[in-house]
């Protein structure tokens, strides 16, 4: 058994019970009492690009810099990004495994995919804006267009921040993506957040394929689909976007603190790593 799981690490132990001809509850057993072996999930990383190693480097080496001048930036920060929730569970990690005695860092790179319903959100340690949901007039998902990220930002993020503990010194991030760094989109965001914009293009520069810098990437969205997809799960995309406001609501706030606390971790592991992903933050170390 021990040579079958070293052969083919990778196989579920339902898989395993039936090559080996034994019983799925034996080879559990022996898995995890005998060989000490757990099943570690594979992450979804983005590939990055040669050059993003450096750029990634000088982009910690900056915004920690800034918080070093300011130590209560990472309190004044909001943090933005979309994800997409699909009603088949499109990303099913359960189905990505290792067997082994000790954790494999192992990523799984590849793009993200669209999905039937986009959400926005921004996570900050005061609470979350959102979710907002980019669909057309009869609530179908759409595209994240220029015209689109604009319409939120001056139709649902302006009317949410004047509800929140948001000060001129609040700054805000948003990825690389160009519907968000389009010149109508940068306007508008400038409009929000005079002098204190963190993307491409932006006051500080804030770069493609680093979502792993990003606290909705590493959190947020993990959470949500953990607590959303639930037995029983959602049915239509009217329940799922029901869930997701639900969910997003009892995340408590001692929480999202935790989590911002964070920020100056994860640059300085970048800054370690000499821009290369971020194992700790990642795997949860």
């Amino acid at each position: 058994m021990r040579e079958a799981i070293e052969r083919s690490p990778h196989r579920s132990a339902r898989r395993h019970s039936v090559s080996l001809a034994l019983s799925e509850a034996s080879v559990r057993r022996i898995l995890h009492k005998d060989f000490h072996f757990y099943p570690y999930e594979i992450q979804v990383t983005h590939a990055p690009h040669e050059r993003d190693y450096a750029n990634r480097g000088n982009c910690c080496q900056t915004f920690l810099q800034l918080i070093n001048r300011n130590q209560e930036l990472v309190n004044n920060l909001l943090m933005s990004d979309e994800a997409h929730f699909h009603l088949s569970r499109f990303v099913n990690k359960q189905n990505f495994r290792y067997w082994s005695a000790t954790n494999p860092i192992e990523h799984h790179e590849g793009p993200f995919h669209s999905s039937k319903v986009t959400v926005w959100c921004a996570i900050s340690s005061f609470g979350i804006i959102g979710p907002y949901f980019f669909e057309d007039e009869r609530e179908r998902a759409v595209t994240v267009t220029e015209p689109h990220y604009v319409h939120m930002l001056e139709n649902f993020l302006g009317p949410e921040l004047l509800r929140r503990p948001v000060t001129e010194e609040t700054f805000f991030q948003q990825c690389g993506a160009t519907s968000h760094t389009a010149r109508d989109s940068m306007a508008a965001v400038r409009n929000l957040f005079p002098n204190h914009v963190i993307s491409r293009y932006g006051e500080f520069t804030w770069l493609v394929r680093s979502p792993d810098l990003s606290a909705c990437y590493l959190f947020l969205w993990g959470y949500l689909k953990s607590q959303v997809f639930k037995a029983p799960a959602p049915h239509t995309v009217q329940e799922l976007k029901h869930r997701i406001q639900q969910e997003v609501k009892r995340i408590p706030v001692d929480m999202l603190q935790r989590v911002m606390g964070d920020v100056r971790k994860r640059l300085t592991e970048c800054l370690e790593r000499n821009g290369g992903h971020l194992n700790d933050a990642i795997f949860g170390k």
